[in-house]
């Protein structure tokens, strides 16, 4: 297992304000959910990335 798979970022105004790391995607999609609830507000973007495929798996919201 890749502990570094799947990637998450939370941008503010375009900027990277953070970013975590996981090898699980449940724990990844559940840090999603959590961000979402605690940074989703105007100007943020939370994007879920699979590091090893390239592949968005999900973004808040969902128009950049």
């Amino acid at each position: 297992m890749n502990p570094e798979r799947y990637h998450l970022t939370l941008s503010r105004d375009g900027r990277p304000a953070m970013h975590g790391w996981w090898g699980r995607e449940t724990v990844a999609r559940d840090r999603f959910r959590d961000w979402v609830g605690d940074w989703g507000r105007s100007g943020a973007r939370i994007t879920l990335v699979d590091e090893d495929t390239g592949t968005v798996l999900t973004a808040w919201p969902d128009e950049p």
